[in-house]
């Protein structure tokens, strides 16, 4: 039991952790969040009510304070995410922005809860378009994945297919990529990571130019 002298928390869901989902400034969970606060967005979020909640959970605007925690699905992330970019950068706001590509792309599939490989791939990549396109900064990548080979998550270089799913199913909550589907998005993710480093280096060379 937790207490702030005028509230008392008896009961919650790992509060300050991951997992945490907080979506209302009137959440009474804000009052006992401490270090680094994961903070769960999805499409349904106004930005004006994104600032307001960064402003009450963040209100000296800490650096590394704040991460925002993105799943909304590929479509709708590319339709929604740059509203809530410009709002909180317009508001002055410093927040880590991080993409949660699993539990918007959940579904059930012959009895099993599955994600589909390129479903997660393709929410990743609009993660990574937005950001350069807004010029803002892509801060993580929020995967459940395991280094056995499972058949929980069906597509990828492993090619599970539907049919697969009950071969090696071994979860006990959410479906997780293989050992092969991991491997294969941590190479897609490395590569779009040196493609903006590459990207940044040649406009800091430009810019060096035309100071001369």
């Amino acid at each position: 039991m937790l207490s702030t002298g005028n509230s008392c928390l008896t009961c919650c869901h790992a509060a300050g952790g991951h997992g945490v989902v907080l979506k209302h400034r009137e959440c009474s969970c804000t009052e006992f969040v401490a270090g680094v606060l994961p903070l769960q967005v999805s499409d349904k979020m106004d930005p004006a009510e994104l600032v307001s909640l960064i402003a009450s959970l963040n209100p000296d605007n800490i650096p590394g304070r704040l991460a925002v925690i993105v799943r909304m699905g590929a479509q709708k992330l590319r339709q929604k995410l740059p509203a809530l970019i410009e709002a909180v950068e317009q508001a002055g706001q410093v927040v880590a922005w991080v993409c949660d590509p699993m539990h918007g792309n959940t579904e059930s599939c012959a009895g099993f809860k599955t994600r589909r490989y390129e479903n997660i791939r393709a929410e990743v990549e609009a993660f990574f378009d937005v950001h350069d396109e807004m010029g803002s900064v892509p801060g993580g990548v929020h995967l459940e994945m395991t280094g056995d080979n499972v058949t929980e998550c069906v597509g990828g270089g492993s090619q599970v297919s539907e049919e697969d799913l009950n071969t090696r199913y071994h979860t006990h909550c959410d479906p997780r990529l293989n050992a092969e589907q991991s491997l294969e998005m941590a190479f897609y993710v490395a590569s779009r990571l040196r493609q903006r480093k590459e990207t940044i280096a040649l406009q800091q060379n430009k810019h060096v130019t035309l100071a001369f």
